[in-house]
């Protein structure tokens, strides 16, 4: 059945309320929804325009599974350090680190449960990577990647879906390739779970305001619009 594009919604809006969602109903996604999402990755700026990605839409319920089984030993892990440092945290902050993390834990228990979980893979030696000398993590590659990655969550929330972006399996890259079969020379960027929202879903987002993260010529500077 083809189902129309929600009208309603600006990019501003999306932007602005584009939410981790880690609770998603199993509820299947017309293909033409699906279509929409996916073509809207496509039009993310790479390097040279070569396009070094690409996605594995995971359906198959095997799969899914066994994705599942790699995903939650490695939230447990996150989790556990987490809670951790809770302690020095007020009150306030615990509680809302504390939601975040039933919904993670959600996330690890359904994993498999999502309609669709999309795998994001890469190539580097289509890449321009130019800070791979220099002295530090290298991030550049990332530029050719994770546009479409956001691409892609912006088109779920248009389309009422929720998603969440996660880099845990990529601690289970091995595993992932072999399951997969993603060919030699090919790596994970990201999973993002896919489908229609449990509850609410997306809604207003907590940020730190441009005064914070925006400077006038020279870092520190106060940015003047």
């Amino acid at each position: 059945m083809t189902q129309e594009p929600p009208s309603s919604i600006d990019v501003y809006q999306a932007m602005s309320t584009l939410r981790a969602v880690r609770r998603l109903r199993p509820d299947p996604i017309p293909p033409d929804v699906l279509q929409r999402v996916f073509t809207a990755a496509t039009w993310a700026p790479t390097g040279a325009n070569i396009q070094p990605w690409r996605i594995i839409a995971v359906s198959d319920l095997t799969l899914k599974a066994a994705l599942q089984a790699l995903y939650a030993p490695e939230w447990q892990k996150y989790t556990a350090n987490t809670q951790a440092r809770l302690a020095g945290l007020a009150p306030e902050e615990q509680e809302k680190q504390r939601r975040t993390l039933a919904a993670g834990d959600y996330l690890a228990e359904h994993f498999h449960a999502a309609p669709v979980i999309a795998v994001v893979c890469f190539n580097p030696d289509h890449m321009a990577i130019t800070d791979q000398k220099l002295k530090r993590v290298s991030l550049v590659g990332g530029a050719s990647v994770y546009p479409a990655v956001e691409n892609l969550l912006l088109a779920c929330r248009a389309e009422g879906l929720g998603c969440v972006l996660t880099t845990l399996l990529c601690l289970k890259e091995s595993e992932v390739i072999n399951l997969l079969g993603i060919p030699e020379g090919w790596y994970t960027a990201a999973a993002i779970p896919i489908g229609y929202p449990v509850g609410r879903g997306h809604g207003s987002i907590r940020r730190r305001p441009v005064s914070k993260l925006v400077f006038q010529d020279q870092f520190g500077e106060p940015f003047k619009p």
